[in-house]
């Protein structure tokens, strides 16, 4: 049997971060994954990417990875340009309004991921890793929570903490009811070679049929000609995206992006994720805590899932800390409130706030397109306002936990 303070069921990004955290605070944790603990970086990017804003750059650079991401890939981005198509709305922020020298980075999940696990290798005297391995059954006691692992062994904890993805086995396993909806929204996915250089800037164009962002990616060669696309369009479109040629593809990724960075030519595989948003209801009970996607997803279009993940780990890592070094039971439900009122209301909020925009910038109705076009235009001439749309989309504001809070710098 393996004795711990804390069990992590799921070794992804956020999970990953939450058994570091609590390993820099010297508190025991055990993180189980049935994916294989090596997982190589290709010489392509991954699909998948994250725009990491300077709160979630806070939180990896205290915990000493951030440095080992940008050496391996990772893209600064300077500027973000939104628009409305076929309308005169837009709007642009830059990091020189806030005298920062970026807005954020984009980063392959991978890349985050391979990091986190090189530096818990560091604290193998503190964090268990178990990878390749699933869950068989879960015991919740009144004083421990038992797991039990597919090759028979029993782990025991204090806490047990979900961060298993989107349909989390625990939160089902565990009762926990969830509030959804479907967007009724695909996102494509795919890694773009572009005639002209993206700058450092991420830009997003809003189409009648949903949301398309075009986020900066490095290069070895250095000519800023390489990006990751977001395609949020309906099943149906998503659909036919997928199946056109390559030929097809590029020519209506052009016209749809405006062509504001020139011809567009896919590199590899496309692909296509159904958006939904989930909401989970109840985040802690006794002995069990939810955090990332197993406590919410919202809709991509802002570019936030990862972020609002990482603050759930970096806030329950302090809630943690906390009760540890007063000696305090981890899995009392009564001492874990505090983190579920703490970051329930940064979800609602957010979910609240991504799905009023995908209703404002939906469809192709004039008298809509002329009132989005205009707050666009306003927003974009209101200096003040717009200053703080950036503070607050970098995580430079707000009740942040204390890993996330600004860096000071020269």
């Amino acid at each position: 049997m393996i004795s711990t303070d804390v069990v992590i069921i799921g070794g992804g990004c956020v999970g990953l971060t939450l058994a570091l955290a609590l390993a820099e605070q010297n508190i025991p944790a055990v993180v189980i994954d049935a994916q294989p603990e090596e997982q190589p970086l290709g010489e392509a990017h991954e699909l998948r990417v994250s725009a990491l804003s300077s709160a979630s750059q806070a939180i990896f650079t205290r915990l000493g990875v951030w440095q080992d991401m940008i050496d391996t890939r990772a893209a600064p981005y300077e500027t973000m340009h939104v628009w409305d198509k076929d309308s005169f709305g837009s709007i642009t922020f830059s990091s020189e309004q806030i005298h920062y020298p970026q807005l954020g980075h984009i980063v392959e999940n991978k890349v985050i991921r391979n990091a986190l696990v090189s530096k818990l290798q560091q604290h193998s005297d503190t964090v268990t890793l178990l990878f390749g391995h699933k869950v068989e059954k879960l015991n919740v006691g009144e004083r421990e929570v038992l797991v039990s692992l597919d090759d028979g062994r029993p782990i025991i904890g204090q806490l047990l903490v979900a961060a298993d993805g989107a349909n989390s086995f625990v939160r089902q396993k565990m009762n926990m009811p969830i509030t959804f909806w479907d967007y009724q929204h695909h996102a494509i996915v795919a890694t773009i070679h572009t005639e002209l250089p993206h700058q450092q800037c991420a830009a997003q164009c809003f189409l009648p049929d949903g949301p398309l962002a075009f986020l900066p990616l490095s290069d070895k060669k250095g000519e800023q000609k390489l990006c990751s696309i977001v395609w949020s369009t309906s099943p149906k479109a998503a659909e036919q995206l997928l199946n056109c040629t390559q030929k097809q593809f590029n020519q209506a990724l052009t016209v749809a992006f405006d062509g504001r960075l020139g011809l567009c030519e896919v590199q590899g595989e496309r692909q296509a994720f159904p958006l939904k948003m989930r909401y989970a209801r109840q985040w802690v009970k006794p002995r069990v805590a939810l955090i990332g996607d197993a406590a919410h997803t919202l809709h991509p279009l802002a570019g936030l899932g990862m972020n609002l993940g990482l603050l759930d780990a970096a806030t329950l890592a302090q809630t943690l800390t906390q009760l540890h070094q007063n000696r305090e039971d981890l899995g009392d439900v009564a001492n874990l409130r505090s983190f579920e009122r703490w970051r329930k209301a940064e979800a609602q909020t957010l979910i609240g706030a991504m799905e009023a925009l995908k209703r404002m910038f939906s469809g192709a109705n004039p008298l809509l397109k002329f009132v989005r076009s205009s707050g666009l235009l306003l927003a974009d001439n209101v200096l003040p306002a717009k200053e703080q749309i950036i503070k607050q989309a970098m995580g430079l504001t707000g009740d942040l936990p204390e890993l996330a809070k600004p860096l000071l710098r020269d």
